[in-house]
């Protein structure tokens, strides 16, 4: 505890404080307790909640929520409170002047205790939406709570977990057919359903063998999570429909969902499955395993990593740099020749970093890094269908045709509409190997986009059918997008023809780590926008790319190299912004978009008695990104509106401490002679609160001015 203080009455005719709630400053967070309520409990925070109750492990952002899949989320997380407040957020201090937002967003968290959750990002405010806890579809090893002393829990930080095999790993969310799929450490998938009611039922569990009794492999890692087999309660929200367990039970590293085919397809380092969820039947099962991969079947928790072998694969890479560095001998030619070459070779071709092959019996080279679902052609020009395209370390892509009951060229899918159980099909999902692809450097595929006719990715799942995007253009030939760590390249379908590449690694430098496409608007012409493909580097920086030239566009700074973790949890939007973790408990937002941005926009209203009537610090541009840090912020500063586009949450213990300005401050309707906090006459006081809100940090001589000495009368 930091500090804490109560709210309460002012008014001198009362006998007593009165007091209506408790403010209590934690080290991790900020917690409001409602004191007229019986039972005393917690007023949600609409804003400062911590984002590390747990600790991150992924997140998935979604934009232009639907208002019917909002409201059944908020009202699921205003169910959840055991009790409820009635009193309301005591704490303000400023008037929001941001315009309501166009559209409702939405930004999930997975966390290491097996919980997701869902905040709105709309804003400028990071609020909490709905909390998801899938501990309960398995028996754990919690630890029961004694009943002495008689404390009762306060907040939501809990760093602690009972199981580490609950870290969810991947989420994919279908937001028209309220269809969400949770991948967890231990190859659980849980698909879930959203219901408005409680229920208590047992979770169908099914098993997917990825190594397909290869022989010479034993799982060396942890050991899966034991279902529940006896009905269990789920409150309303999501609530799980079957449990997929991948085995060996390794760590999840890539799911991709489409609700319309009722389809989920996952992927761990020993290879990748397709599940049919509607009919509880796996589909496919592909081992992608090299028989050197013993690091694979070691699992991320397990402690005997062999380091022979790690060392002896080290000196292999150095013995290969040296053997391939060596000079041959080559016939040496005139001084003619040699000019005339080096002077083709300067107008042919800029210079290009020389990548070196990876080795095929690299280990974890099995691991699946992408999957994707795309309607395409992929055996021939003429018909196209459902397919399956699976990514590997090791630089190997795999294209599935998929024949699945009612979709297809020329048929309407039957199996199903947004938010239903899905139509009863004729026949089951069939899979078949259609093209494989082998990257040459073997560089690990990082994503992987089908374009339809016109270059666009395709639309959604639903949004096609529902009038919710433009169709796909389905009579010129497609083509697939797939990017690897060191190129970008463009194949046509169905023939898989090399069309345009982008050698990144060997222009740049840098290595890619996270891609996406988004579409950016014009700020002139409201009907015009452009696809561009968004990329960031091992170095922190951006690149923009048109799709599908892969033309070089514009390139940003944007995260310190030095900041891996950083890097590891960028996520983009579909239009043109990114979140990513500045700290275990903040998200940075940034934007690509001219006309998209989310910015804070407010007036500051001072909780102290002097009335601040022309103060030039209320321009919203001063109101910079560096923002949160809650060991020191004043309980004057708690609100939502001051809080700039770093979202949230507990302690910023190294923000920037920069020198105030002096700033004439007349306080012309104080009725004290001088400032209570400076003593200085009002003509030339230097007001510290504005500047707080825009340093976040309490400035030297005011460093010791506690929450309780703002509040005052005075």
């Amino acid at each position: 505890v930091i500090d804490f203080f109560t709210v309460h009455t002012t008014d001198l005719e009362h006998d007593y404080d009165d007091p209506s709630a408790l403010v209590v400053l934690l080290e991790e967070e900020l917690v409001v307790i409602d004191l007229l309520t019986t039972g005393w409990p917690s007023v949600p925070p609409p804003y400062l909640a911590p984002l590390h109750s747990s600790a991150i492990t992924t997140s998935c952002h979604l934009d232009d929520v639907p208002a019917k899949l909002w409201d059944r989320l908020a009202t699921a997380g205003n169910s959840q409170g055991t009790q409820h407040a009635h009193g309301s957020w005591p704490i303000c201090g400023g008037k929001n002047l941001a315009p309501t937002p166009k559209q409702q967003e939405l930004l999930l968290t997975g966390h290491e205790d097996g919980t997701v959750r869902f905040w709105d990002v709309s804003a400028v405010a990071m609020t909490p939406l709905y909390k998801l806890s899938t501990a309960n579809v398995f028996h754990t090893d919690s630890l029961q709570e004694e009943e002495w002393p008689p404390f009762r829990k306060v907040g939501c930080f809990d760093p602690y977990s009972d199981d580490p095999r609950l870290g969810i790993q991947k989420i994919s969310l279908c937001k028209y057919s309220c269809r969400l799929v949770v991948a967890g450490t231990a190859g659980q998938v849980i698909v879930l359903g959203l219901s408005d009611e409680r229920s208590d039922h047992t979770v169908d569990v099914s098993t997917v063998d990825l190594l397909q009794d290869r022989e010479g492999f034993t799982w060396k890692g942890h050991d899966r999570l034991e279902p529940r087999t006896s009905p269990a309660p789920f409150p309303p929200g999501f609530q799980p429909l079957v449990v997929v367990q991948a085995l060996p039970p390794a760590s999840v590293t890539a799911v991709t969902l489409h609700a319309e085919w009722n389809l989920v397809a996952f992927g761990t380092s020993h290879g990748f499955g397709l599940f049919d969820y509607h009919r509880h039947t796996a589909v496919l099962a592909r081992c992608t395993l090299h028989p050197n991969d013993s690091l694979a079947m070691e699992g991320p928790l397990s402690r005997v990593k062999s380091l022979k072998k790690s060392l002896r694969q080290s000196f292999r890479r150095i013995r290969k740099s040296r053997v391939s560095g060596k000079k041959r001998p080559v016939p040496t030619p005139t001084s003619k020749e040699a000019n005339a070459a080096l002077a083709d070779q300067e107008e042919v071709a800029p210079v290009q970093r020389r990548i070196e092959p990876r080795s095929a019996d690299d280990s974890l080279s099995g691991v699946v890094r992408c999957l994707c679902f795309a309607d395409t052609y992929l055996r021939d020009g003429t018909h196209h269908g459902p397919t399956l395209w699976a990514g590997t370390n090791s630089g190997s892509v795999y294209a599935y045709a998929l024949e699945v009951p009612g979709v297809g060229s020329g048929r309407v899918s039957g199996r199903g509409a947004p938010g239903g159980p899905g139509g009863e099909g004729s026949g089951c999902v069939e899979a078949v190997l259609g093209k494989e692809i082998q990257l040459m450097h073997r560089a690990p595929v990082v994503s992987i986009c089908v374009l339809d006719g016109r270059g666009k990715p395709l639309p959604e799942p639903y949004q096609a059918s529902l009038d919710l995007a433009t169709a796909p253009d389905m009579t010129n030939p497609h083509s697939v997008l797939i990017a690897s760590e060191e190129q970008l390249k463009v194949f046509s379908l169905p023939k898989v023809g090399a069309k345009t590449k982008f050698k990144l690694t060997a222009h740049e430098g840098c290595r890619v780590r996270r891609v996406a496409t988004v579409t950016v608007c014009s700020t002139a012409q409201e009907d015009y926008s452009e696809t561009s493909l968004v990329c960031l580097t091992n170095l922190g920086d951006l690149h923009l790319f048109n799709v599908p030239v892969l033309r070089p566009q514009v390139r940003y700074d944007c995260i310190r190299k030095e900041d891996i973790s950083g890097i590891a949890s960028c996520v983009f939007t579909k239009n043109g912004q990114g979140f990513y973790l500045i700290s275990p408990s903040e998200y940075q937002r940034f934007s690509l978009s001219a006309k998209v941005i989310t910015e804070p926009l407010c007036h500051y209203t001072n909780v102290l008695s002097c009335t601040h009537t022309s103060c030039p610090l209320l321009s919203s541009h001063l109101l910079s990104s560096h923002l949160l840090s809650s060991p020191v912020l004043s309980s004057h500063l708690l609100s939502s509106p001051v809080l700039s586009s770093h979202l949230l949450s507990s302690p910023v213990l190294s923000s920037p401490v920069l020198t105030p300005p002096v700033l004439s401050c007349p306080h012309t309707s104080c009725p004290l002679p001088s400032c209570p906090l400076t003593s200085r006459p009002h003509t030339s006081c230097v007001n510290p609160l504005f500047w707080e809100v825009i340093n976040m940090e309490l400035v030297p001589p005011f460093a010791a001015i506690t929450a309780s000495t703002l509040l005052g009368s005075h």
